[in-house]
């Protein structure tokens, strides 16, 4: 069994693991990277993110074409192939792991690929076609997240699926039951009913794309339905009956007894830290009750070990694991790594797309916050009317007293690009008054936003 000592040894290659690695590398640090895959980027390069914005992009496509009639696109029968569908969702996924692993070499970063476990605190064992031991003054532990199981719904990669089967289909289901309306049960939702997959949506929740601003999330229930997607909300899951060619699901809502079947189940109630195998105990590293690292600025109860991404409190959001693992690479390296959390996007990938930021407008009253809002429906925007996509809304939630912008949401083809001049005038203690006064080109869609943070002070030009 080798030996190697490093400054940092950084567990798991997902975003925030090869960010960390990267930054670390940058600032100076000798920088060991592991993983347990035969290849970097963790579960969004290669079973999240990327490959499901791959085949959002695919579909949609293929439904503008399927509805074209009124650009004047004059096609025959149209027709999926599922394998060249699939076949270039991996080129993508294949071309952006070789674009990780040539910065890692570039960094001079050592790959050391394999399981790893903590013998103490400051020992790691790596089991993997080569047997190795590192040795490091610090930890990371960036191993991420996976899909959650319910007890009567246990993956067996067939009828009952999580995520990483939904992205990996060899044929168009005839219909799919899809248990939660969160980003990843509506975002798949959407490619699946795109291709004629008759979809159904059962959410727990009495409204869809939780953690959303309510008009947002109602006004996106009502977009999806339109584009066939069948939803029960308020509805809970309570038993599952596989048979030869479909899954019943039994359900309550209402005290009303429900029942639904589909050939294929798509379990999407959330995610979970994924600690395996680690022994975190030998390191003296605490989780909490929903088996979570305890950190305290991104560190956990060992001294010379950190914990960052979806391992921890927060968000389970690629760009904030990135944001944790720059933090704690310059933190290691003596310097003030700072994430606000205040200030995480959230974006869902449908079309229209869903993005958000801070509180919601509930949010901020719950705080006893008096709040202004400005809102800005599509329909009046130029760029959207000329290409069809006025199904949206832009909203700012403002502080009443200050201006100060406290949060944003916008449901609007190419939201997911928007947010982010939103969250630059959030990072500086911006105001409503401060985007108003920001000149936007026209048309685009993003003078929605200008729209809505001068309808805060009622004075947006083209409101109707």
């Amino acid at each position: 069994m080798s030996e190697s000592t490093f400054d940092i040894a950084i567990i798991g290659s997902g975003p925030g693991g090869y960010v960390c690695a990267i930054r670390a590398a940058q600032l100076g640090l000798k920088v060991a990277l592991i993983e347990k895959d035969p290849y970097l980027g963790g579960t969004c390069l290669n079973v999240g993110c990327i490959p499901s914005k791959a085949l959002l992009h695919s579909t949609e496509l293929y439904h503008a074409i399927e509805h074209g009639e009124a650009h004047g696109i004059e096609t025959g029968q149209l027709k999926m192939d599922i394998e060249r569908l699939m076949k270039r969702k991996t080129q993508v996924v294949e071309q952006l792991r070789k674009g990780v692993e040539a910065l890692i070499s570039k960094r001079k970063v050592e790959h050391i690929q394999g399981w790893a476990s903590f013998k103490d605190a400051q020992t790691v064992s790596v089991k993997g076609d080569k047997n190795s031991e590192v040795k490091a003054k610090n930890y990371v532990i960036a191993t991420g997240s996976v899909p959650v199981e319910l007890p009567f719904l246990k993956f067996d990669g067939k009828q009952i699926v999580s995520s990483d089967h939904a992205i990996a289909f060899d044929s168009i289901p005839k219909s799919m039951l899809v248990v939660g309306a969160g980003a990843i049960g509506l975002e798949l939702s959407s490619v699946w009913a795109r291709l004629g997959t008759q979809v159904t949506v059962v959410e727990f929740l009495p409204n869809i794309a939780a953690g959303s601003d309510d008009d947002i999330s109602k006004l996106a229930e009502r977009i999806f339905k339109k584009q066939g997607i069948k939803f029960s909300t308020a509805t809970k899951v309570t038993s599952a009956e596989q048979k030869e060619d479909e899954v019943i699901l039994k359900a309550e809502r209402k005290g009303k007894e429900l029942s639904f079947s589909a050939e294929k189940v798509l379990v999407a109630v959330g995610r979970k830290p994924f600690t395996d195998k680690l022994a975190l105990d030998k390191a003296g590293v605490e989780t909490d009750d929903k088996g979570r690292i305890k950190v305290k600025k991104l560190k956990t109860s060992a001294d010379n070990i950190w914990a960052i991404g979806d391992v921890i409190e927060g968000p389970m959001l690629a760009h904030k694991a990135e944001e944790d693992g720059v933090a704690v690479a310059e933190m290691i390296a003596g310097k003030p790594g700072h994430v606000d959390y205040s200030k995480v996007p959230g974006v869902i990938y449908t079309h229209p797309e869903v993005a958000s930021v801070g509180l919601t407008e509930k949010a901020a009253k719950n705080q006893g916050i008096e709040v202004k809002v400005g809102q800005f429906n599509l329909r009046a925007n130029g760029r959207a009317i000329a290409q069809d996509a006025t199904d949206g809304v832009a909203k700012i939630i403002a502080d009443a007293k200050t201006d100060r912008i406290l949060g944003a949401a916008i449901i609007a083809a190419g939201a997911s690009e928007m947010i982010a001049s939103i969250v630059a005038h959030m990072e500086y203690g911006g105001s409503a008054e401060d985007i108003a006064r920001t000149i936007h080109a026209h048309p685009t869609i993003s003078e929605s936003i200008k729209e809505a943070a001068m309808d805060v002070s009622k004075s947006a030009i083209h409101a109707l």
